[in-house]
């Protein structure tokens, strides 16, 4: 099996948050992977070495400074309770709505959803970040989302 249910997940209340509900359809489409699929994924496009971006080292590509190119705020955006994430990711990223993507935050804890569905829900997966990665299927470009409010903005190397 390569999903959980949303309501098995262990951190399911970030999308059953009273102030940030989340609508049927789109927890629905909100898919935690199970343990063993969440590390074969991470092993592929995160890291063989390190289990959280926590230990990331310069081993592998989301340790390295020149993966990432600029750095910009997503907490404001956050706090002013703002409908999208802020403009500068979004531009950044230019991923069609109906891209699968996946939200890393460690070997064995990633969710699966589309990029649309992500984005309109995007201040319950915040909730979320400590060093949380947002990559694209057959995507290179990717953020790194981080506890002090900030986002990295980088590509991963092709697969």
């Amino acid at each position: 099996m390569n999903y959980i249910s949303l309501d098995d997940y262990k951190k399911a209340w970030v999308f059953r948050h009273k102030d940030l509900p989340v609508s049927d359809d789109d927890a629905a489409k909100i898919k935690p992977m199970s343990d063993e699929r969440a590390a074969v994924l991470w092993t592929t496009m995160v890291s063989r070495e390190f289990d959280h971006p926590d230990f990331f080292e310069d081993t592998d590509w989301c340790g390295q400074e020149k993966s990432f190119s600029q750095e910009v705020d997503w907490q404001d955006a956050w706090e002013n309770g703002d409908a999208l994430p802020p403009e500068s990711i979004l531009t950044f990223l230019d991923w069609e709505a109906n891209t699968t993507v996946y939200f890393c935050m460690a070997r064995d804890n990633i969710i699966e959803t589309t990029f649309d569905v992500f984005k309109r829900n995007w201040q319950n997966f915040m909730f979320l970040a400590d060093g949380s990665l947002l990559i694209g299927k057959k995507r290179n470009t990717v953020v790194q989302f981080l506890e002090s409010g900030k986002a990295k903005l980088g590509e991963k190397p092709s697969a």
